[in-house]
């Protein structure tokens, strides 16, 4: 199969790398234009370039796709499909008719639940017990073509967004394969229209989100830790500073609201409902450590307030 992949962040690589060692033609590769980054504010390439520069394969990384000299270049690739995964701009219907057997993405939720920008942060956020990858067709419309495939992970009390992006990228790295196996072999896909009626939309987080609510159920505040791991960090104020709280589950128990219970074996605070038991930390300008070793460089003890 010739195909145009499209794609740009690290959730986007597993499914370069086995299209490519499935031994289909990538005849290019879309992905944002090099951003800057770090300290230095130096240009850095997206990792699904970074990629396609180790086998050669031709990068084109246009700032839109909306210019006729940029769907020229596209047309040209006479390619057979597209392949979207977390490409971040906008496709074009036009572009998205270009090639023969159409246009399919990677979505990672199972559609139509959680359309949108944040799909893995919502399905944490909210106490789903699991989410999943679905491969579609992509329509002009938000996540709303018909569905292809599905391929179900089960979310843990211990998963964050990361361990969850991990699973679901080669979720979906697996299913695009399987995928282009098949439109290879018959030449097309059946695919199922998504019910309208279940639709949810996962929103942008928003930095504002990160701020920890002690009055909440240790429950919610253990799905809000992890769901924001990496980005953007759940954040709780501890002697006056902003401390940044990476990992933590809840417990039963009772206490009053922020206050530090245990710091044994992590530092357990009360909440609105339960006991919040964190496991890593970090204070402003220091380095992400072990409860443990919070502890001790802080002088952290029993009776001291989380507010």
């Amino acid at each position: 199969m010739k195909i145009i992949f499209a794609g740009t962040p690290e959730f986007a690589v597993p499914a370069l790398a086995a299209l490519i060692a499935a031994g289909h033609q990538i005849v290019m590769v879309l992905t944002q234009p090099d951003r800057p980054a770090g300290r230095g504010m130096k240009l850095k390439a997206s990792p699904v370039k970074v990629l396609a520069e180790q086998h050669g394969l031709h990068v084109f990384q246009p700032e839109t796709l909306k210019d006729t000299a940029v769907q020229a270049q596209i047309e040209a690739a006479h390619a057979d499909v597209m392949i979207v995964a977390a490409y971040g701009l906008i496709i074009p219907t036009v572009v998205l008719n270009m090639p023969k057997f159409g246009c399919y993405n990677i979505h990672a939720s199972l559609l139509p639940r959680w359309r949108g920008a944040a799909p893995i942060h919502r399905s944490l956020l909210l106490g789903d017990a699991e989410t999943g990858v679905t491969i579609m067709e992509v329509v002009p419309a938000l996540d709303a073509g018909a569905m292809v495939s599905k391929g179900v992970v089960p979310i843990t009390e211990s998963d964050t967004t990361q361990t969850l992006h991990d699973a679901l990228s080669k979720t979906g790295a697996d299913l695009m394969v399987q995928a282009m196996a098949e439109l290879a072999e018959k030449g097309s896909l059946p695919a199922t229209p998504q019910d309208e009626s279940l639709v949810t939309y996962a929103h942008k987080l928003e930095k504002s989100e990160a701020a920890i609510d002690w009055q909440k159920s240790a429950v919610e505040l253990s799905r809000q830790v992890r769901a924001f791991n990496p980005f953007p960090v759940a954040q709780g104020i501890l002697k006056g500073e902003v401390c940044r709280i990476w990992m933590a589950t809840a417990k039963e128990g009772k206490a009053k609201i922020g206050e530090i219970v245990s710091v044994q074996d992590g530092v357990t605070v009360g909440c609105g409902d339960g006991l919040l038991h964190i496991t890593e930390l970090q204070a402003p300008g220091g380095k992400r450590l072990s409860a443990q070793a919070f502890v001790q460089g802080h002088n952290l003890q029993i009776g001291d307030f989380f507010s």
